[in-house]
């Protein structure tokens, strides 16, 4: 594989210059606002501690790749975008399964291998079912389903305020999707392409997530 091939698969794209998608790249900024104002709001609960700065160093870490994916625009940085949105995802879950299910690290850990299972055997099963339907947006629907499936579960089980975080949260992260899944099927119709505002509402997502496990989330210090 080429890793300094170039990648052009996003409606605003036009070239190869490094401003050649400058809302798609600019609107990485979301990721860097949101994010650290859900860390602020987090502090001021005195709810901060080191997985909620390792969420919020994730979502940094997201801001960069994506922005190096919308302006360098090589195979390398499309990887770099990719990995740092999963890295999140994984230890998102892991923290929700420690301190919205109360599960023990061990079984928190079991429990995100699982999901993980899921997403990538879900993910192909998805991909070879509606093909290019989704803009390549298949490998979310996992995420997508567990945080309504595990917010709605939270809710039966009386954790309302959690509950209902995590599946407000699979509400806003369908809408982003819809918005990624579109970006080029209307591209003739809109030649600016939606995927900023995929960047947008999942920089607003991320920073709803983190304050929700910071101010929901209950920390349990036993193994």
């Amino acid at each position: 594989m080429d890793w300094t091939q170039q990648i052009d698969i996003y409606c605003e794209r036009h070239g190869p210059a490094f401003w050649a998608e400058p809302a798609n790249a600019i609107s990485n900024i979301a990721f860097v606002l949101v994010p650290v104002a859900g860390y602020l709001l987090a502090r001021r609960r005195a709810a901060v501690d080191w997985p909620i700065t390792a969420l919020v160093a994730l979502a940094l870490l997201i801001a960069l790749a994506s922005f190096l994916n919308h302006t360098v625009a090589e195979v390398w940085a499309g990887a770099a975008d990719a990995g740092s949105i999963q890295l999140f995802i994984v230890f998102y879950f892991l923290f929700a399964m420690r301190r919205f299910a109360g599960f023990a690290w061990w079984l928190a850990g079991l429990a995100t291998a699982a999901f993980m299972a899921f997403s990538i055997v879900g993910g192909g099963e998805l991909s070879s079912l509606v093909g290019d339907a989704l803009n390549g947006s298949e490998g979310y629907l996992p995420p997508l389903a567990a945080l309504i499936v595990i917010g709605l579960a939270l809710v039966a089980s009386g954790r309302r305020e959690a509950g209902w975080s995590l599946a407000g949260g699979g509400v806003l992260f369908g809408v982003s999707l819809f918005f990624r899944a579109i970006d080029m099927p209307l591209c003739a119709e809109f030649p600016l392409g939606t995927h900023f505002m995929w960047h947008i509402l999942n920089g607003v997502l991320l920073g709803f997530l983190i304050y929700a496990l910071a101010a929901f989330g209950v920390r349990i210090r036993a193994a």
